[in-house]
């Protein structure tokens, strides 16, 4: 297995120093002792696509530009041919303008919104389903060993995630290359942010993998299905629609990973078992953390 110090293929890697992003607080622990704590900071963040208010989200605070346009793209509201002219981010009031050459009107749709199972309540608005069942995801095979380095490598990658707890983590991945790691209170958020920064850069999904900290739903597998990216893999389990879903459209489905251990349940036709588990070692106690990302 890699070291930490051989990790050299992220193009974005969380930064747990940041202090915009969390901060110390004092408090007492079990035994009456004093102690103090790093929690992660939210904020809102407002996003407009041209002159419409689209949605409040809290959030973070980083890379509000990549979450603004993912969060626009897996709502539908961004098309695939739609231009997207201008990105704006107001830092004094915390608003993303998304520009586009042709203007919107998302009004109807607006009016219909689902409450997601997420920590941070996440919404997605109606017509959920909407494009999934004319998803083509690629049929690029996938070697568990990619799948266990990968996550020895993301699991030891300093992150708030590891630092704070209350929070998630996602992933863009390449073969056994973790290539961006996103973070935010909602795991909505994390992957919105990944969405985000594929369409602005113009990257390929379709021989890539997404990690995730948090639960398999049926909105994380929605999305990454939209996203078109063929794997889904985390540390958490599944819920039964998430699972019926990623059935549906193909996607490999894989969750309970730690240490030499995981389950798949959708798509193992991708999976080339090609590591041996019994020489993964297994997973420290100290890489374990037991958050609300993984309950």
């Amino acid at each position: 297995m890699s070291t930490l110090d051989q990790i050299d293929s992220y193009v974005i890697a969380p930064n747990p120093d940041n202090p915009r992003l969390s901060r110390q607080i004092m408090g007492l622990d079990q035994d009456g002792e004093a102690v103090t704590t790093a929690v992660i900071e939210e904020r809102p963040l407002t996003i407009y696509l041209n002159a419409q208010e689209i949605v409040t989200a809290m959030t973070i605070g980083d890379y509000p530009e990549y979450l603004a346009v993912g969060f626009l793209k897996n709502q539908g509201m961004l098309k695939d041919h739609d231009v997207i002219t201008d990105v704006e981010f107001d830092e004094e009031l915390d608003v993303v303008v998304v520009r586009t050459e042709t203007e919107s009107n998302y009004e109807e749709k607006l009016k219909k919104k689902t409450r997601t199972s997420g920590c941070a309540v996440g919404t997605v608005f109606g017509d959920m389903m909407e494009g999934v069942d004319q998803v083509q995801l690629s049929t690029h095979p996938v070697k568990t060993s990619w799948i266990y380095r990968l996550s020895h490598l993301i699991n030891r990658t300093p992150s708030l995630y590891l630092e704070t707890g209350a929070i998630h983590g996602t992933v863009l991945c390449e073969g056994d290359s973790p290539l961006v790691y996103m973070e935010d209170v909602g795991r909505h958020n994390a992957v919105d942010k990944i969405s985000g920064w594929m369409h602005l850069n113009e990257v390929s999904p379709d021989n890539k993998i997404l990690y995730t900290t948090g639960r398999l739903t049926s909105e994380m597998v929605i999305k990454t299905a939209l996203m078109r990216i063929p794997v889904l893999v985390s540390r958490s389990g599944f819920t039964a629609w998430g699972v019926d879903i990623a059935k549906q459209v193909g996607l490999t489905l894989i969750g309970r990973m730690r240490g030499r251990k995981f389950v798949c349940l959708s798509g193992a036709e991708r999976l080339q078992f090609d590591a041996d588990p019994s020489s993964v070692p297994d997973e420290e106690k100290k890489h374990r953390r037991k958050s609300a990302a993984d309950v």
